[in-house]
């Protein structure tokens, strides 16, 4: 393959933008939205009238839920944009969809600059329904979806309960301990104090880790994200027209989408996901290494997930994870590898995908603030668990 002509490559992140993160907000779900892109798009130096694409993940197909509170059609009503093409999906490689397809149309012809936003407001509905984040919540018709069907027999109502099929066999296999694995939650949370949006900021030592209480053996209450109300958006631009805009462009320069397993969250690989099959197509589209990587912004939506991501990546060799974060001196902003610089979702907020690409650019462009790192060029940005895996490559060149 020539990598050089690859289309991913045509596009480049000009601008991001967040809104309040709460927990909950007292701003509606449209409104936080809004905030976030009109952030972005005056971030990247453009009006309204330029953006001619928007893509969200899942969509309008959960419009109205707490996990997908506002889709592409109420947004582009709102801003009243003018749009060549728009798409939200739910299945496809997680929550990164929203850029790869977006990417996907800059590429193909169909726009200059594309909106891609993530809204999710389960804070607030958890107020009134403790059960709305649950796994079970997020399909319709659970009983009659190929998704659910195998899990029905089993009464499975929560992601950590998969999660930690995944976690146990990789302690099982590779001798992964409690206290290896505790470096993920402390090393957010370190991250999280110097992030003024942050949901928790108060420092977490190794014993308030393993004093919390077991959710789902062995994943415990700090292994879990935390649910908050915030949107996060970012801008595609088509590379030959990115140039104009306020920042030094970030190439997109590889993606992986790939799924090459069952899916099935217990049918994929227990030790490795579909990250794996994302990954390996991320380094099949570029002549980039695992060993250029200078940050990484690794899905967090539980601890382990983080784990596999970094042996998936090849950021460390695999079943060598807890080895590697053992101490969190080398994920640690200052390490060898800096890793969820604001927090992540455990500590952060449940920013669900597009809050680790916002990340990355902010790390890239030397704007985070108390939490920047040392000046570098390249980072990746992963996101999903279980058959749910998206990766995406950026340089600033």
């Amino acid at each position: 393959m020539n990598v050089a002509n690859i289309g991913e490559k045509k596009v480049a992140i000009t601008g991001t933008g967040q809104s309040e993160v709460g927990r909950p907000s007292n701003l509606s779900a449209l409104k936080l939205t809004t905030d976030a892109c009109l952030e972005a798009i005056a971030d990247a130096g453009l009006t309204k009238a330029e953006i001619d694409g928007v893509a969200c993940w899942p969509g309008d197909n959960n419009n109205g839920s707490a996990f997908s509170p506002v889709g592409p059609n109420a947004l582009i009503s709102t801003l009243g944009l003018n749009v060549n093409w728009f798409g939200g999906g739910y299945e496809g490689p997680g929550p990164l969809a929203g850029v790869i397809n977006g990417a996907m149309a800059i590429a193909a012809g169909f726009c200059k600059h594309v909106l891609v936003f993530r809204a999710i407001t389960e804070s607030t509905q958890r107020q009134t329904d403790k059960t709305a984040s649950a796994l079970n919540n997020k399909t319709v018709g659970r009983d009659t979806s190929f998704f659910w069907q195998w899990y029905t027999p089993f009464d499975v109502r929560s992601a950590i309960n998969l999660a930690a099929l995944y976690a146990q066999r990789h302690f099982h296999l590779y001798g992964t301990t409690q206290e290896q694995l505790a470096q993920i939650a402390l090393t957010c949370r370190d991250n999280a104090v110097l992030n003024p949006k942050a949901v928790f900021r108060t420092p977490l030592t190794l014993p308030d880790y393993l004093q919390s209480r077991m959710i789902s053996s062995p994943l415990r209450l700090y292994d879990c994200d935390v649910h908050c109300d915030a949107a996060t958006a970012i801008i595609l631009s088509r590379s030959d027209v990115a140039k104009d805009t306020a920042h030094a462009p970030i190439r997109i320069e590889a993606i992986g989408s790939a799924l090459n397993q069952p899916w099935s969250w217990d049918q994929i690989d227990l030790t490795g996901m579909a990250a794996i099959d994302a990954a390996n197509m991320m380094w099949s589209r570029t002549d980039y290494r695992p060993e250029d990587v200078q940050q990484a912004q690794l899905y967090d939506g539980f601890s382990i997930f983080t784990l596999l991501w970094l042996e998936a990546l090849g950021l460390c060799p695999t079943g060598e994870a807890g080895t590697f974060i053992e101490s969190g001196a080398n994920i640690s902003r200052q390490g060898q590898l800096p890793i969820n610089t604001n927090g992540g979702q455990l500590s952060g907020g449940r920013t669900h995908g597009l809050g680790y690409v916002m990340e990355a650019c902010e790390q890239l462009w030397g704007r985070a603030g108390d939490r920047q790192i040392k000046p570098h060029q390249v980072a990746v940005a992963a996101s999903g668990g279980g058959p749910l895996a998206g990766s995406l490559l950026l340089v600033k060149d």
